[in-house]
């Protein structure tokens, strides 16, 4: 897929991090686009800074772990501007750090809820609109925890890792429909994002107490990508017609472990 002035994108989780970075890169491509998210004050904020930047941009309030919310955000998009091209199944959460053993059930149902479910209600919402003009892609963003163990955010991974299978096997099945269709699968490693922040805000985690949290660049030195980063590398991958977009250091390294490790295991007679 080529992305071109005059095309339509949905962003959801837009208000900031990676969500905003592709917002950001395709405004600045002539790319109309529609950002959603479940944070109002967030959305307002990011509406107002795109168009500061002349882009055409419609805010949409949307809880992606609602089937009829995001029903409702195809609706709004096409009575806005009658097309979509590029749907961006970007909403995002995190998990405590814990072994699965003490992982809770909430958390399992709130990793399963936005970040699976939240997928497939992007997917089903936005399919019928891309097979019937026969065009269109979907990006779903992942994690480098998708393509390789984490050791103590089991649902974190699980749920990255079933993003991961999900669209490569959507991929598939978009091409037979039609050509000009496809999938692709973003699988960043460390972002300078406020996801910790905004993931604390609606009480998936707890942050440390008596102390500011530490931003993921004082964690990652000169090793973690901004948003504009990871939204470039994805972008190229879907003009490159690429499944995978894998952008940060140390993730092809740890996925090609991780594949060889498994070769390994399966192989022995």
């Amino acid at each position: 897929m080529h992305i071109e002035q005059g095309q339509v994108a949905v962003i959801t989780g837009g208000a900031s991090g990676i969500g905003y970075g592709l917002a950001e890169t395709l405004v600045s491509r002539g790319v109309s686009v529609v950002i959603s998210d479940i944070r109002s004050d967030g959305l307002v904020e990011a509406e107002s800074s795109l168009q500061s930047m002349g882009g055409e941009v419609t805010a949409v309030l949307a809880d992606v772990a609602d089937e009829s919310s995001v029903r409702a955000l195809a609706e709004r998009t096409m009575e806005v501007y009658g097309r979509v091209d590029l749907v961006c199944n970007n909403a995002g959460t995190v998990c405590p750090a814990a072994p699965l053993w003490e992982q809770s059930a909430q958390t399992w149902q709130r990793m399963i809820d936005v970040k699976v479910r939240g997928v497939i209600h992007g997917i089903t919402a936005f399919a019928p609109l891309f097979l019937e003009r026969g065009t269109g892609h979907f990006l779903n963003t992942a994690s480098s925890g998708g393509l390789a163990p984490l050791s103590g955010r089991t649902p974190y991974t699980a749920t990255m890792h079933a993003v991961v299978g999900l669209t490569e096997t959507l991929d598939i099945e978009l091409k037979e429909a039609a050509p000009g269709l496809g999938a692709t699968v973003l699988c960043p490693g460390l972002v300078d994002t406020a996801l910790g922040v905004n993931s604390a805000a609606l009480g998936a985690i707890s942050l440390p107490t008596g102390g500011a949290q530490r931003s993921m660049r004082s964690i990652g030195g000169g090793n973690v990508l901004t948003p504009r980063e990871v939204a470039e590398s994805a972008l190229a991958a879907i003009e490159a017609g690429r499944v995978h977009a894998a952008p940060g250091s140390g993730v092809v390294e740890r996925a090609r472990r991780r594949v060889d490790e498994l070769l390994a295991d399966i192989t022995v007679g």
